[in-house]
C-alpha cells in the first residue's frame, strides 16, 4: 500500500525519525572522538604556554607558528620546568596543572571561594619565565591567553585567543602586531599591581614607551582591547599575593 506522503502525521514521523537517527549518529561521533578531541585540547593548551614564553616557530614579524603539535609535548617537558597549583596559601606542584579549567576557578573566586590557580614555571636560554593564564570577555563572548612575566614583573611575551570577537577588529588580538606590544611592558605602576591598559590615543601608537602600563589599541575594536586590560588586571589581582614572594624589583 502506498504511503500518502502529503498528511501532517507522515512529516511529524518523518521529522522524528531523522531526529533520532541524526542525534544518534552525532553522539556516536562525539563519543568515538572523544579521545582525539581531548589530545588536541591538551596540545593546544601547550601550544599556547610555549608561544607566551617565546617558544615557537615564527620565521618573520608577522606570523604566529606554533611548536607542532608531533613535538610539543617534547618541547613542553623540556622548557616548562614546575608546573604549581595556587591555592590560599598553599603551593602544589601538579603535572596537569595546564588543563585546570580558568573559567570555573574564576567562578568560583567571584563567589568567595577558593579557587586552584594554576602557574607555570619556564627556563630557556638561563632566564625563568612565570607563565600566568588567562580568561576574560571581550565584545562578543569569551577571550583568553597567557601572560609571561620575568621576577621584575616584566612581560616577556603573550598569546591571547577569542571565541567569537569581530574579523578584522578585536579578533586581531591573536595577531602579532598587537601581542608583540605587550612585551617589555611591566604590570607595576611603582608598588602597585596595576596590570596592562589598551588604550586609544596614548601618544605612543608603535609602544616604544615600556614605562606607562599601556599599549595601542586595535582600531575599532575598543570593547575587545577593554576585555583584554580587564583580564590582565583581574589575573594580576588573583596572582599578585604568589607574584610579591618572586618579585625583585
Amino acid at each position: 500500500m502506498a504511503v500518502n506522503t502529503d498528511k501532517n502525521i507522515y512529516t511529524v514521523v518523518f521529522a522524528a525519525v531523522m531526529v533520532v537517527v541524526v542525534g544518534s549518529i552525532l553522539a556516536f561521533l562525539a563519543t568515538a572522538l572523544s579521545g582525539r578531541i581531548d589530545e588536541n585540547m591538551r596540545f593546544e593548551k601547550q601550544q599556547n604556554i610555549l608561544y607566551a614564553m617565546g617558544v615557537n616557530e615564527n620565521v618573520d614579524k608577522g606570523s604566529v607558528n606554533f611548536v607542532p603539535t608531533d613535538v610539543v609535548g617534547q618541547k613542553f617537558s623540556e622548557y616548562i620546568k614546575e608546573q604549581l597549583v595556587i591555592k590560599g596559601d598553599e603551593i602544589l606542584e601538579n603535572e596537569e596543572a595546564y588543563l585546570i579549567d580558568m573559567k570555573k576557578q574564576l567562578a568560583l573566586a567571584k563567589k568567595g571561594e577558593t579557587p586552584e590557580l594554576p602557574l607555570f614555571i619556564g627556563e630557556r636560554e638561563g632566564k625563568k619565565f612565570y607563565i600566568i593564564p588567562m580568561y576574560g570577555k571581550g565584545l562578543w563572548d569569551a577571550i583568553w591567553g597567557f601572560i609571561a612575566l620575568d621576577n621584575n614583573m616584566v612581560v616577556q611575551g603573550v598569546y591571547f585567543d577569542h571565541k567569537g570577537e569581530t574579523p578584522g577588529l578585536g579578533a586581531n588580538i591573536n595577531q602579532r602586531f598587537f601581542m608583540d606590544d605587550f612585551t617589555g611592558e611591566s604590570i607595576m605602576d611603582g608598588t602597585r599591581y596595576a596590570g596592562i591598559n589598551v588604550a586609544k590615543g596614548n601618544n605612543d601608537p608603535v609602544n616604544n614607551r615600556k614605562d606607562d602600563n599601556t599599549v595601542d589599541a586595535l582600531a575599532g575594536a575598543t570593547i575587545t582591547g577593554d576585555g583584554v586590560a580587564a583580564m590582565i588586571k583581574e589575573t594580576v589581582d588573583l596572582y599578585k599575593d604568589y607574584l610579591q614572594t618572586i618579585r625583585t624589583n
